[in-house]
């Protein structure tokens, strides 16, 4: 049976149809909405990327670095750490760093160079990263993105702060599994007490203890997945990224494994009663601890000398540093 619209009822219909498309663009777009808002707020769960290699790139520095989990190229920042930047693009960023340290903004840049170096030697072998993809900002083209990165001697961002590189400042969050940042935030700053207390890195500048590692061992944390995440092999060294989900755990299971008592390259220790003091290279009297290339250079023209006991005659040695340095002297 075929039924007459009048025109009212076609207009009816019309008007109705239109209001639901209109209903249907409209929720389209929400959604289309909050998924671009949870992509730039980043993933509720941590994504592990195994593997990763750094990528030299001038930009790198001691708390943010270029890197590649198999054929892709991340920027990531730290989380909870600051190292002092390495050149005066951002001098107000740089100023504020040197108060920080109670050093000169040249002194801080100085910091910065070193903490660079230090992260490079640390992630010279593949490390794992955990990040939520959570925008860092930054200048570069690639999105930067906040993570937690650990090296086969535990958390990074805690060894750049147990050896005065850095401080604990800036963005927090929760380390894979952990519940809240409170443990951690207390761990970096037991470290950056320890790092001040010993005068190394950033703390040690005007007593050229800058490149001197951390005198005590320490424990690094080590975080790991939690129970519900499903487990993965890490991939052989020469094969692409191993990249897994992790959700966010419930209970706090992170753990910690002592770091290995071997000094970085840029300040091996020298063997006790090896070092000739006439005869000395500036290289090789900086190995020494408590001796920076400036105190190396007064050495050196203050030659020669009758023993090491003579050391003392040299202008910035006093009884305390002495008994530091007069061992590692024939």
């Amino acid at each position: 049976m075929w039924r007459k619209f009048s025109t009212s009822e076609f207009g009816t219909a019309k008007r109705t149809k239109s209001r639901h498309g209109i209903a249907v663009v409209a929720v389209a777009v929400l959604w289309i909405a909050s998924v671009d808002l949870c992509a730039r707020e980043g993933s509720k769960d941590w994504i592990v990327l195994e593997n990763c290699r750094l990528i030299v790139n001038p930009a790198n520095d001691g708390d943010s670095f270029h890197a590649s989990a198999g054929e892709k190229e991340y920027l990531f920042r730290l989380y909870m750490v600051d190292a002092p930047e390495t050149d005066e693009i951002k001098p107000g960023r740089l100023v504020e760093q040197a108060k920080y340290f109670a050093i000169t903004v040249p002194q801080a840049i100085e910091v910065g160079r070193a903490a660079k170096e230090f992260t490079r030697e640390k992630l010279s072998e593949p490390f794992t990263v955990f990040t939520r993809m959570s925008d860092a900002m930054g200048s570069s083209n690639l999105e930067r993105v906040y993570a937690f990165v650990q090296t086969k001697d535990g958390d990074l961002g805690e060894q750049l702060v147990r050896n005065g590189f850095a401080r604990n400042h800036g963005r927090k969050a929760a380390p894979p599994g952990l519940k809240d940042s409170r443990s951690e935030i207390e761990k970096l700053q037991q470290f950056e007490g320890a790092a001040r207390q010993e005068k190394i890195g950033g703390w040690g500048v005007d007593a050229e203890r800058l490149n001197v590692r951390a005198q005590k061992p320490a424990s690094f944390s080590v975080f790991v997945p939690g129970k519900s995440a499903r487990p993965h092999a890490a991939p052989l060294a020469n094969s692409p990224a191993s990249i897994s989900a992790m959700p966010a755990p419930t209970s706090s299971i992170a753990t910690t494994k002592p770091s290995e008592t071997k000094r970085s390259h840029a300040k091996e220790m020298p063997g006790l009663g090896k070092i000739d003091i006439n005869t000395a290279t500036e290289k090789e009297l900086t190995t020494v601890p408590g001796i920076g290339h400036v105190m190396a250079a007064r050495i050196i023209a203050a030659r020669p000398f009758h023993s090491a006991d003579d050391l003392k005659r040299v202008s910035g040695i006093g009884d305390k540093k002495y008994m530091l340095i007069r061992p590692y002297f024939q």
